[in-house]
């Protein structure tokens, strides 16, 4: 993972602190300064910050149900309300992979496993992130073939997307929608280029972990099976 994630994930700082710190040329791996916050590491490097030695701590794996109205990004200083407040005491340290815009809902995987997060995240491995839209009219065939296919946001075409209609009313459509791309409100934005609003966008499947009914504002850990399941997905050879 990278050395700015790694400091992170240990617990030492704050990614953002981590940042300064390495660019201070105040971190060593391997007994040779390193001012580079991309630069690769994992658990056998020998990292130091001054003179303290930098360990990871054992990685912990949960499923958040996001509500509408908590804030994904931590370093947020002027969020009033983020997801870290719906952590255990002893689960505050973790980090959310990815992110859901402040007015979505649903799983949000949380953990402080760079390594995996990382998998997760990165398009190459092309893990499905499964939502729930309603938009505020009926979506025409046209529309949802469009949506399978890509539509340009930003200058750049989408991935090819799976569409499965749940219900289709003069005044509102439901529809599961499976992305394995990350852009910042990308199907927010998908859907505003073929002239639809968003009523409701909510997460409910992550690679092959589901919500199922686990609480709005409630957390719980991932099983080994899940684990095993979701490492083999994105290529991790071992279950912790």
């Amino acid at each position: 993972m990278r050395l700015q994630v790694f400091l992170s994930h240990s617990r030492v700082c704050s990614r953002r602190k981590a940042l300064e710190l390495i660019k201070d040329a105040q971190v060593t791996v391997n007994g040779k300064i390193v001012n580079e916050p991309s630069y690769s590491v994992d658990s056998s490097d020998q990292v130091y910050l001054g003179n303290k030695k930098v360990s990871l701590k054992e990685n912990s794996y949960l499923i958040l149900n996001k509500p509408r109205g908590a804030v994904t990004t931590l370093q947020d200083e002027h969020a009033k309300f983020t997801v870290k407040e719906l952590l255990p005491k002893e689960y505050k340290h973790l980090y959310p992979v990815g992110r859901l815009d402040k007015e979505s809902e649903g799983l949000l995987l949380i953990t402080n496993d760079g390594d995996l997060a990382f998998r997760l995240g990165h398009p190459s491995f092309k893990v499905n992130k499964v939502y729930f839209v309603e938009v505020d009219r009926r979506l025409s065939g046209q529309d949802a073939l469009a949506l399978e296919r890509g539509v340009v946001v930003e200058g750049r075409r989408t991935h090819p997307a799976k569409l499965r209609m749940v219900y289709s009313k003069p005044n509102a459509s439901g529809f599961n929608l499976t992305i394995h791309e990350g852009r910042k409100r990308q199907i927010r934005l998908m859907l505003a280029g073929l002239g639809y609003s968003v009523r409701n966008l909510k997460r409910i499947q992550y690679g092959p972990i589901r919500l199922d009914n686990l609480a709005p504002g409630k957390c719980r850990l991932l099983s080994r099976e899940e684990l095993g399941v979701i490492f083999k997905v994105c290529g991790k050879s071992a279950v912790p």
